[in-house]
Formats: structure tokens, C-alpha cells, sequence
């Protein structure tokens, strides 16, 4: 478990240690970070916990769960509908979209994975928060 500013992301594997960004393991952890995050920026909760599961060989998530911790404004329902419309959660796109297949991964190896500033060159994309807007309008 990770936390930054409230927002907390769950990864059950004891490693991303040899996992490429096509495994779900990886790419996913990422992708519920990245979502957790832009929820809190957008000001819908203080805290948010997101779950993603996934079966062998089918693409898009099974399910997608969301816990605001009893801080949410909006119903942690609705998040759950609207959030794979605003990111859509295949390995490939959580892959296209915060530009996974690229050398990004040793500076991960000192200070860990999350809670880092976005860097110029994509490193750390899952820590941007610029889906805020698309949130906010998303749960208006």
C-alpha cells in the first residue's frame, strides 16, 4: 500500500520487479494510482481507494471498484460507471495513455513507485493529475 496526500493504491504482488508493462500487475497498479489521484484532485473525495480486476485473456477490467472512505461528495457508484469512461482501462491503453513502454523504470528502483512528481520525459505519468476537469464534469 502507498499514500500520497490521501490517496491510497492497493498492489497484492510483492514486486513489480520483472513485470513489463503489459502485465496487468504493473500496468493496472499504475492506472488505479493515477485515477485515485485525479479523484482527489478533482475536490469529489479526500480519499479514494480504487480496486481493478482482471481475468486471463479478456481485456477490459471485470470490475472496477471505488471506495471514497466516507469522504466522498458524490456517489462511489457513479465513479464507478464514469471513470472507465474518462480512462479506458485495457493493458494497452492504460499503456498508450500514461506511455508505459518506454525506459522509465530504474528510477522507480530508489523511493519506490508512488507519490513522486511527474517527470518531464513521462517518468511517474500515473502521478499527473490531468483528468480533474474530465472528473469533475463527469460527476456534475
Amino acid at each position: 500500500m502507498s499514500f500520497t496526500r490521501s490517496v491510497f493504491s492497493q498492489e497484492k504482488p510483492p514486486s513489480f520487479s520483472g513485470k513489463d508493462p503489459t502485465k496487468v500487475d504493473r500496468s493496472a497498479a499504475y492506472a488505479a494510482r493515477y485515477l485515485a489521484k485525479n479523484v482527489v484532485a478533482a475536490g469529489v473525495a479526500e480519499r479514494c481507494t480504487i480496486q481493478i480486476a482482471y481475468a486471463i485473456g479478456v481485456a477490459d477490467p471485470m470490475s472496477l471498484l471505488v471506495d471514497l472512505h466516507g469522504t466522498g461528495k458524490v456517489d462511489e457508484r457513479k465513479l464507478e460507471k464514469t471513470l472507465p469512461e474518462i480512462l479506458r482501462l485495457t493493458p494497452t491503453n492504460i499503456r498508450r495513455t500514461l506511455k508505459l513502454n518506454r525506459p522509465i523504470y530504474r528510477r522507480t528502483a530508489a523511493y519506490g513507485h508512488f507519490g513522486r512528481a511527474p517527470e518531464k520525459d513521462g517518468g511517474f505519468s500515473w502521478e499527473k493529475t490531468d483528468l480533474v476537469k474530465d472528473i469533475r464534469t463527469a460527476v456534475a
